[in-house]
């Protein structure tokens, strides 16, 4: 009786492993496809195609396009939350954690297709109110925590508005991949996100920060 169970048990198992196997291989292979083309450019056929699997395959883990795009904005956000508590762990100070930032802005920007948040926002509501929140939250609190501990290192001026400031700098981010703004046959987004992280920090910084500043632009001049 033991061993028949230790058998279902074990059946239970490797069907799950397998389910979850095909299900992330979809989710990972997608994430691929969105990030080179954007989201509303590939279809459901586009993904079966590539992933060499059919269409009711696809169904059988997400009931529509919708679940599939949450399903890879969940890996991205998931990244995000790593790289942001990484560079928090990593820093030397407030400002190089701005820099630290910057260095997985442009690693992120080399596959990013720009029209993925524009797709999100226009045609998966449920995604981008879930993007809305995680910025609202997580990466709210990322820039709060770091203008209060640049205060106390004495790189910003103590007479900043932290609240408005960190409010002002989450819209800034999200400005430069606007594609109507900064349109993708005109601007680089590596370029634009890093002008405005800058000029963001020049205006916050004291005269011990703007050497930091300084200092950590050289340093990737010469890398």
């Amino acid at each position: 009786m033991e061993t028949i169970f230790k058998l279902k048990v074990s059946l239970v198992l490797r069907l799950y492993l397998f389910y979850m196997d095909t299900k992330e291989r979809i989710i990972s292979q997608t994430y691929d496809l969105f990030m080179r083309y954007g989201i509303r450019s590939v279809s459901m056929d586009d993904i079966a195609y590539h992933l060499a699997i059919s269409k009711k395959t696809i169904y059988q883990y997400f009931a529509d396009k919708d679940a599939l795009v949450e399903g890879v904005l969940d890996i991205e956000l998931k990244r995000n939350y790593e790289d942001c508590e990484s560079n928090k762990k990593n820093k030397q100070n407030s400002i190089h954690e701005f820099f630290l930032s910057m260095d997985t802005m442009k690693e992120m920007f080399k596959q990013l297709n720009p029209t993925i948040v524009h797709d999100i926002q226009k045609y998966h509501p449920n995604c981008f109110k879930k993007i809305h929140q995680h910025k609202e939250n997580f990466f709210y609190n990322i820039i709060k925590d770091n203008l209060e501990l640049g205060i106390k290192e004495g790189l910003y001026r103590p007479e900043i508005n932290i609240d408005i400031l960190t409010k002002f700098h989450l819209e800034t981010f999200f400005i430069a991949t606007n594609s109507e703004i900064f349109p993708v046959s005109k601007y680089n987004l590596t370029i634009v996100s890093q002008e405005i992280l800058e000029n963001f920090l020049y205006g916050i910084a004291t005269i011990k920060g703007i050497k930091k500043i300084e200092h950590y632009k050289q340093e990737r001049q010469k890398q």
